[in-house]
């Protein structure tokens, strides 16, 4: 198969020869006519090299790489690059078993497939575009992930609504590709989880907080325990089955309170241990007594997308983070969190050092957190590292 060709400026393909995943706009020299965006396009060197081929779109990211190999991208390799993440995953343990059916088969680069999401509810598999040219083979990925799953995977549901570039106008709605909603439960570490991938945030579940909330069970006996920005109730769930002596979980949504409260009430009947608020999560630490909590987890949804937020950011975090140390009762834990790609390991715990500072708290590291390894990075594109965590002990 013919593909059309783009060209890159003399010195301008050093990256791709490291095996960086990303075409930058301002190293092409020049294009074939009539690029359609998610197009496949094979990229050259200056001197008529091949260098690789990728989905082509329009934006500061142009190409985004497939293989560095020069092969025909069709069914076929897309089978091939789900098999091995799936064999990747069953090599961790994460495969389908009694106590556990949820997790990410997909993560983007991290799996050689970017602008791909694919995460495992149990029966159905959610499948997410961040590229067009995802976008364009969604049915193809589609029947390769029930394929490749032998008949664990039943539906397809797709949602890209909000993923897609804005500006592509693909027409794009969510809905399913293959099956249908069939009532099938997703457990995790034997908790049980009701999981709204039709209407939820990303694709229903923070997949990636599953070995920090283990670790968190871990450390809940007998503390009273403040879960921020809840979402779904995942940390209070495993709180709760921790022993914790009390739960309380504060999120912004009402929507988001209602998902924890039935989650709470499938895994632990009436348990008057819980108890969840529907109300901003900064106005709650103001209202809160000194020393009331002594265990605090802080896991916002991501303060910056993109750089020019950056600073905003950064403040957005110490101020967070001030107020749970000015509060949280000596002896405490506090798990926080940042989801933000563009905030670098160090730049957050900066943010939360200064936080301890100003607070005149001593802070000892228990932990240093990441995602877990269904979330993998790609050894050439660092940017993947995306979660960042501290666990803290505050005197």
């Amino acid at each position: 198969m013919s593909y059309k060709r783009i060209y890159l400026k003399k010195g301008k393909e050093s990256s791709l020869l490291r095996f960086h995943p990303w075409v930058f706009s301002g190293a092409i020299a020049k294009q074939d006519d009539n690029i359609n965006e998610g197009e496949l396009v094979e990229v050259y060197d200056a001197s008529k090299q091949y260098l690789a081929i990728g989905h082509y779109q329009i934006g500061s990211i142009a190409v985004r790489i497939l293989s560095f190999e020069k092969e025909n991208i069709d069914k076929t390799f897309w089978k091939k690059r789900l098999e091995t993440a799936y064999n990747a995953r069953k090599a961790l343990g994460l495969d389908y078993t009694e106590k556990h059916n949820t997790f990410r088969l997909v993560h983007g680069e991290g799996d050689f497939l970017p602008g791909l999401i694919v995460d495992f509810y149990g029966s159905t598999a959610v499948l997410q575009a961040h590229s067009v040219g995802m976008h364009l083979v969604r049915q193809e990925l589609a029947e390769c992930i029930v394929a490749i799953s032998k008949g664990k995977i039943k539906n397809v549901f797709y949602k890209s609504e909000t993923t897609l570039p804005y500006k592509a106008d693909t027409g794009a709605e969510d809905g399913y590709l293959i099956g249908a909603e069939d009532g099938a439960e997703a457990y995790e570490n034997g908790l049980h989880f009701l999981i709204d991938w039709e209407k939820g945030q990303k694709t229903g579940f923070f997949i990636d907080q599953r070995e920090n909330r283990a670790l968190l069970e871990h450390y809940a006996k007998g503390r009273k325990v403040l879960n921020m920005f809840c979402y779904t109730g995942g940390f209070s769930c495993y709180a709760m089955r921790g022993e914790a002596s009390a739960v309380y979980s504060v999120d912004s949504s009402a929507k988001a309170i209602a998902l924890t409260e039935k989650n709470l009430i499938n895994n632990f009947k009436d348990d008057s241990r819980h108890k969840e608020f529907a109300l901003d999560a900064f106005k709650y630490l103001d209202d809160i007594k000194k020393d009331d909590y002594d265990l605090i987890i802080l896991d916002p949804p991501a303060f910056a997308k993109h750089r020019a937020a950056l600073h905003n950011a950064l403040q957005g975090y110490k101020r967070l983070n001030l107020k749970a140390f000015e509060k949280i009762k000596s002896g405490g834990i506090l798990f926080t969190f940042s989801c933000s790609q563009v905030v670098t390991k160090e730049q957050f715990r900066l943010a939360v050092f200064s936080a301890a500072a100003m607070s005149g708290r001593k802070v000892r590291i228990l932990h240093q957190l990441t995602q877990p390894a269904d979330h993998p990075v790609n050894i050439y594109h660092p940017e993947g590292e995306y979660l960042k965590g501290l666990v803290l002990y505050v005197e």
